[in-house]
């Protein structure tokens, strides 16, 4: 394994999950829980089968990753997570907030799947009204679906279609995103493409995280 050979944590943690594609691999695996091969390849556009396999042998050593053959039907290995693979979730979580300030432009070659389309709001948004009565928003992009429930004051998220949202958002993945993260308002999400059929008001209800802590760092500076 390479290493930056210095005694600090962050030189030690990017020994482990530094490389491409490790914490996109510990992405997909907090994301769809235990994988195939094949699943993980496929949730990882671009990767080489050769150098996702590097990959998991790597994290295997590190103890972030293990590998269990599944009975049958499935008969292959399964991938999952340790206990120490799963701890980086509120890493990554840190990590796709603040890479949120980069997501305004969205280039016409970016691979865009559903996952990532259900894991945004449940990772970067907050329900504002935690009493208020369920609620399910339809989020479609780049004709991937998922699906928004706001109910006891959590946010869960799913993939598929809902039978009969209270709100549907559609439209390119720059703008729902965008939309649901902060990035932009609805206006601007609309000149990208947005429409929002239904219940508009549950847009306020969904508050961005980055918005929270942008209110406390202005009151850290007051």
């Amino acid at each position: 394994m390479r290493s930056y050979g210095q005694y600090c944590s962050i030189a030690r943690a990017l020994d482990v999950v530094g490389d491409r594609w490790s914490l996109l691999i510990v992405r997909e695996l907090l994301l769809q829980g235990p994988c195939r091969f094949t699943d993980l390849k496929n949730g990882l556009p671009g990767v080489a089968a050769n150098l996702l396999s590097t990959r998991l042998k790597e994290l295997e050593a590190a103890g972030l990753v293990t590998r269990e053959d599944a009975p049958p039907p499935v008969a292959t290995g399964l991938y999952s997570l340790t206990e120490t693979g799963q701890a980086l979730e509120p890493v990554l979580k840190a990590l796709g907030l603040w890479g949120l300030r980069f997501m305004t432009v969205e280039r016409p070659d970016d691979a865009f799947q559903a996952q990532w389309l259900a894991y945004a709001p449940a990772w970067f948004t907050t329900d504002t009204d935690p009493d208020g009565p369920p609620a399910v928003i339809q989020l479609v992009a780049s004709d991937e679906l998922a699906v928004i429930e706001l109910r006891s004051g959590r946010i869960h998220t799913r993939l598929g279609r809902a039978t009969d949202p209270d709100l549907v958002l559609d439209g390119p993945p720059r703008a729902v995103l965008g939309l649901l993260s902060g990035v932009i308002d609805l206006e601007r999400a609309g000149r990208l493409g947005l429409s929002a059929h239904g219940r508009r008001d549950l847009l306020t209800r969904l508050r961005p995280v980055a918005q929270d802590q942008a209110h406390v760092q202005d009151e850290g500076h007051r």
